[in-house]
């Protein structure tokens, strides 16, 4: 699963001029499933999300988690993180998990994240979406986490 996660002071989700999710300070992280990923690296994903340390402390050094503030997370599906973009200047999304199992997986990595994280909004999958967001810092951070190495 690729994201890409931005420290934001407040970010929301518009569908047809309606509000369909909002945060205060938190994260935005925007959010690909590819080809063969499983609810183990959405797992593995949810996980370093909620532990990254890139909120700052008192002293001003990034050394707090999302969990550590209290802030929220806006989740919010976008295929085009998976654009290959090496065969010419059209993008390919051939990597992109098939919209049926990117939904699957998206709302797998809602779910839990609703189940241990106090505040998920979300956008709206294959919708036309506005996002807004006021970046924070700015930190944009791209998080990757590929398929898990089998071992027999």
């Amino acid at each position: 699963m690729i994201s890409v996660l931005q420290r934001v002071r407040e970010a929301r989700v518009d569908v047809d001029g309606q509000i369909v999710g909002a945060i205060g300070a938190g994260l935005l992280v925007l959010v690909c499933a590819e080809r063969g990923d499983t609810e183990a690296e959405a797992d593995r994903l949810l996980a370093k999300i909620l532990k990254l340390r890139i909120f700052s402390d008192a002293a001003g050094k990034m050394n707090q988690s999302v969990q550590d503030i209290g802030g929220g997370l806006l989740l919010v599906s976008q295929f085009t993180l998976a654009a290959d973009t090496t065969g010419g200047n059209r993008p390919s999304f051939t990597q992109a998990a098939a919209p049926d199992e990117g939904l699957r997986l998206y709302d797998y990595l809602v779910a839990q994240a609703r189940k241990i994280h106090p505040v998920v909004a979300t956008g709206q999958f294959a919708a036309d979406m506005q996002v807004h967001l006021v970046n924070d810092g700015p930190v944009t951070i791209p998080l990757r986490m590929p398929p898990a190495v089998q071992q027999n």
